[in-house]
């Protein structure tokens, strides 16, 4: 057979081989699909014996091994980046591996890049060193394949980005109709709530239930984690909570339930931290259960008089029984006003990494004792702005501030 037979056979070869890879790129085959038929199109069209394919993780920092055919030696599973001397020079590539490996069995290197990124290294060798074999065509053919697989990656990666976005926004959604539409500001009760969210979903909580003119319901917490999941928790959390208000239950009985569906909810894998406060205006009684939360400020006799609430239980949710449970009661209150926040408030930073943190706090409060909730809002935050120094937020932050009128007529 003649030189010039032999390379007309070897390009009808080549192209066949061109045609099957391109054609299930087109078809828009698996990876496991278009790996397979790259391995069978080299080894019975390019006259290669061996191969081994190892393609670079991006998320990772490695190439990671994908395909292998007749190399009996041990093989990494991976390479590392920094093991590979980088060489756009065919048969110059250089691996360092370790003496429990081998690569005897396949002595030509191919090194695929795209651009100025290296994607892939091709180990192979030939089944007959006189038919020989065109490197610059296997590398062509194999780039082909690299780069489709980076393509099918960077598709999954934007639809994971998307079908994230999209995750978001319902969440966020979801979580803009957990909070009260309005808040009221009368003679009898003035609210205040500012909110920032640390990403467009927060796992932060608040709400002001009046089942009567008699009964106010207030309440803050903070779920465990972020996103759809917390969302969804928050959702759940928020139904169940209303539910057991208009039954007329007890706080202690609320609190229990609440932990019970959480508990059964999540099976003691998420937990949220919660205060639940009930005032009623007839007899000035304040009842409270804080259930792991940041203490409540309460500020009383026109601010003279300010004291934490602590009374309660621990965090709900991570036990399938609450281990404790006490309900604090304040009781001849006709005039005060009460603070509750999230942890994001005293968590706040500044540029020395310092926190704002619970003192500070309460200081601005013996400071500012018988301001209406706008007011404190508007000098709080001013003064938080003030001490991080423009330090972006690393957790949601809630202040609820609520100023009672116990003795305005129903």
């Amino acid at each position: 057979m003649t030189t010039e037979t032999l390379k007309y056979q070897r390009k009808e070869l080549e192209l066949k081989a061109l045609l099957e890879i391109t054609q299930a790129i087109n078809e828009n085959k698996t990876e496991n699909v278009l790996l397979n038929i790259f391995k069978f199109t080299c080894l019975v069209h390019l006259n290669i014996k061996s191969l081994l394919l190892y393609v670079f993780n991006e998320q990772e920092q490695f190439f990671e091994r994908r395909i292998s055919h007749q190399v009996k030696g041990k093989l990494p599973e991976h390479i590392a980046k920094a093991d590979v001397e980088e060489n756009k020079d065919l048969g110059k590539l250089s691996v360092s591996l370790s003496q429990e490996y081998s690569f005897s069995e396949v002595n030509i290197y191919v090194p695929v890049y795209h651009k100025e990124k290296m994607l892939a290294i091709l180990f192979l060798n030939t089944k007959d060193k006189e038919k020989g074999l065109d490197l610059d065509f296997t590398q062509a053919l194999t780039n082909i394949l690299v780069v489709a697989l980076e393509n099918k990656r960077f598709a999954r990666k934007q639809l994971e980005q998307e079908r994230l976005r999209k995750e978001m926004e319902i969440a966020s959604s979801v979580q803009r109709m957990l909070f009260p539409a309005s808040l009221p500001s009368n003679h009898r009760l003035k609210a205040k709530v500012t909110y920032f969210p640390h990403s467009t979903v927060g796992g932060d909580y608040y709400d002001l239930v009046q089942p009567t003119k008699n009964d106010v319901y207030f309440c803050v917490a903070d779920v465990s984690g972020k996103g759809m999941p917390a969302s969804l928790l928050m959702s759940n959390f928020q139904a169940a909570l209303r539910t057991l208000l208009r039954s007329g239950s007890d706080l202690v009985t609320i609190v229990e339930q609440l932990n019970s569906t959480i508990f059964e909810n999540t099976n003691g894998e998420r937990f949220i931290t919660f205060f639940l406060g009930h005032y009623r205006y007839s007899d000035g009684r304040l009842r409270y259960v804080n259930a792991g939360h940041n203490p409540p400020v309460l500020c009383t006799e026109q601010g003279q008089q300010m004291e934490v609430l602590e009374a309660g239980t621990t965090i709900l949710g991570a036990f399938e029984s609450l281990p404790f449970l006490e309900q604090g009661q304040r009781n001849d209150l006709h005039g005060f006003i009460i603070h509750l926040y999230t942890d994001g408030l005293t968590e706040t930073l500044n540029p020395r990494e310092q926190e704002y943190g619970e003192e500070s706090f309460l200081q601005y409060i013996r400071a500012n004792p018988c301001a209406t909730p706008e007011q404190f809002h508007l000098g709080f935050f001013t003064e938080l702005d003030a001490f991080s120094e423009g330090v972006p937020r690393r957790d949601d932050l809630t202040l609820l501030s609520l100023q009672f009128n116990g003795d305005a007529p129903l």
